[in-house]
């Protein structure tokens, strides 16, 4: 048995914009997620969810067609919970070339599920490095991040970025563009995180700034935009300019307004936040619901935040600079 935990992340700059090869940068954050692998004598998977926030609930089922999960929840409720591990256990079985290979897997996470934080992403890396692990093969976590983008590329049918993934991975902050990843020397920030108790789809919202950057030219204009704010976002972060870099984000998060991915809970969470004397503040992640973060040493946003009706969670969240581990 192997136990495996990473840490979720949130987008300081270029969210939306990655997608179409821009820059974009991320920060790991202090809260994990967990998963325990066991190997089975047969090819079956069981599934137990602790928390995911979705109710806890086990299931088990085998790799042909007939075996599908037998258990009295809704199909939606099962693809959610199985399909990034379903991948990533493809992808361990094709590392350990074990393809008969079945698992007991046991997923824990702190991290709000689809709020931006990349909960599916660090469920994924720490699935294929505790079920390769379990299978004898040692993956570094640069191969770990590549095969755990392949698991989301898969799942989100093409809209993955490799951000998320390589973030996971390797702990602190980094800069992804296009094919590129790089691990950045930052410093560590005051960073709020707002979250509103809702989740976007993903799948709908990047859809939704496709067909815009496809219809109109001022569109595309905005996602390029969104990638030379993130290349000079790169810069202030690592000189440490903490009033440039709120300007940035307050700037980055119109921008994704304009695109149409925010929503009223967000933006009332980021005017809040900037009400309160925050140095900035923006929607993380795909949009439409899920999470804000502000720049504020003070605890004046974290008071604003949590008497802010709609705001069903506010904490600190610390750059964690480790990445994939073994527990």
């Amino acid at each position: 048995m192997v136990t495996a935990s990473a840490p979720g992340k949130l987008y300081l700059f270029g969210e939306h914009a990655v997608v179409y090869g821009e820059p974009a940068v991320a920060a790991a954050i202090d809260r994990r997620a967990t998963v325990t692998v066991e190997a089975r004598d047969d090819d079956h998977l069981r599934v137990d969810s602790e928390d995911l926030t979705l109710d806890g609930f086990t299931v088990e089922y085998g790799r042909a067609a007939e075996e599908d999960p037998d258990v009295d929840v809704s199909e939606s409720l099962i693809e959610a919970a199985t399909g990034y591990v379903d991948a990533a256990v493809e992808q361990a079985r094709d590392a350990a070339d074990a393809p008969e290979a079945g698992f007991d897997v046991t997923i824990e996470s702190e991290i709000p599920l689809g709020a931006g934080l990349s909960s599916s992403a660090a469920v994924t890396v720490a699935a294929i490095y505790a079920a390769t692990r379990e299978l004898g093969v040692e993956l570094t976590p640069g191969e770990v991040a590549e095969r755990a983008y392949r698991v989301e590329y898969e799942v989100q049918e093409g809209n993955a970025s490799r951000t998320d993934t390589f973030c996971s991975a390797t702990g602190g902050a980094v800069r992804v563009e296009g094919e590129d990843r790089e691990s950045l020397d930052a410093p560590e920030l005051p960073l709020v995180v707002g979250f509103d108790g809702g989740a976007g789809d993903t799948g709908a919202l990047v859809a939704g700034v496709r067909d815009l950057k496809d219809t109109y030219d001022f569109a595309a204009d905005t996602v390029d935009v969104v990638g030379d704010l993130a290349r000079r976002g790169e810069e202030v972060l690592l000189d440490g300019d903490l009033e440039e870099l709120g300007d940035l984000m307050d700037f980055n998060h119109g921008l994704l307004s304009a695109l149409g991915v925010s929503s009223r809970s967000l933006d009332a969470m980021v005017w809040a936040a900037r009400d309160a004397g925050a140095l900035g503040a923006k929607l993380t992640g795909a949009g439409g619901g899920g999470c804000v973060v502000a720049l504020d040493e003070t605890e004046e946003t974290e008071t604003a935040l949590r008497y802010l009706p709609g705001c069903e969670e506010v904490f600190r969240a610390a750059l964690d600079t480790e990445g994939v581990r073994i527990e």
